[in-house]
């Protein structure tokens, strides 16, 4: 059975779909790539997958859980978490801090608990200061636990970023275009990164992304999409020599 079950899902903004029978299924420990020219509806598809927008037609199954409509904050807890294509961290807070934000969603203490600083907020917080350290430490950033996010390089804060969404314990990842902005060598670490995270974590992730270069380097399966509808799906090296993705896409 697929992790992730999508079928038919569409949504429109003042009568133009931005999204119309999208389809897809991602098998867990897949890395699974969604591709397109802009406007295509990607990071449509992402909205609606983790709830930001609801659609107006289709499911969406996580883990044999419908999870179609429901809030943003529900649909992490079942199990998805994503970045976004320009970073969104909390800036002014300090890297450990960051990723104990994603650690909040499943460790709670009461209101009155911490007010009152009883016994189970300082377990919970000691708690969640080891794990925030040991995902800092697969990033190689446990050095840095106590600088202001915003003073990391830009290729650390991409990592921060994608820690923050694992301290949410995904069973799926999505990454919405991790590579913009990056150099070429950048770009090569974040791969290696991506692949090193799939396989600690046995995470299944769906990525959307322009460097072909990494799309078919890490990417088992594609889905292209064009107009909000799918244009092509399927084994990324036959999906990138289909003549249609070429066309539509490639621009050649």
């Amino acid at each position: 059975m697929a992790l992730l079950e999508v079928s038919n899902l569409g949504i429109s903004f003042g009568g133009l779909k931005a999204v119309d029978g999208f389809n897809i299924e991602i098998k867990k420990g897949q890395m699974y790539g969604l591709i397109g020219p802009n406007g295509a509806g990607k990071t449509t598809v992402f909205n609606l997958l983790t709830g930001v927008y609801k659609p107006n037609m289709g499911t969406i199954v996580l883990d044999g859980k419908n999870i179609t409509g429901r809030k943003t904050i529900d649909i992490n807890k079942a199990g998805i978490a994503r970045t976004f294509q320009n970073i969104r961290l909390f800036k002014e807070l300090t890297v450990l801090d960051n990723v104990k934000a994603g650690l909040h969603n499943h460790n709670v203490y009461s209101t009155i608990e911490g007010i009152f600083r009883l016994p189970r907020y300082f377990a919970v917080e000691k708690a969640m200061d080891e794990k925030a350290m040991e995902l800092l430490k697969v990033f190689s950033l446990d050095g840095e636990a106590d600088y202001q996010a915003a003073n990391l390089p830009y290729g650390k804060q991409r990592k921060l970023e994608i820690a923050r969404a694992l301290a949410t314990d995904p069973k799926l990842l999505l990454l919405d275009e991790p590579a913009a902005g990056m150099n070429p060598n950048e770009t090569k670490e974040l791969m290696d990164t991506i692949r090193f995270v799939r396989d600690k974590f046995d995470m299944t992730i769906l990525l959307i992304e322009h460097d072909m270069k990494l799309v078919s380097g890490i990417c088992e399966e594609l889905t292209v999409l064009n107009f909000g509808q799918v244009l092509a799906q399927g084994e990324t090296s036959k999906v990138l020599n289909d003549p249609q993705v070429i066309t539509a896409y490639l621009g050649e």
